[in-house]
């Protein structure tokens, strides 16, 4: 499993509480930055194993959050 080279940037103000935008967009910033497959899968398991409150934790998480 290969982590980004950084933690990237998500902005996720105006997504107006679309759990499927954030998880896009959280998707395509850790693959731009250098993760692999499997590290998003991860990310993607762990996002989708609870609530929308458990989204947004597990999002902070994994990128910077704005």
């Amino acid at each position: 499993m290969i982590e980004p080279a950084f933690k990237p940037t998500v902005k996720l103000i105006g997504k107006d509480g679309n759990a499927f935008a954030i998880l896009g967009s959280v998707k395509k910033a850790l693959l731009k930055a250098g993760a692999d497959k499997e590290y998003v899968s991860k990310y993607m398991e762990e996002a989708m194993a609870g609530d929308y409150d458990n989204l947004l934790s597990v999002t902070m998480d994994y990128v910077h959050v704005t």
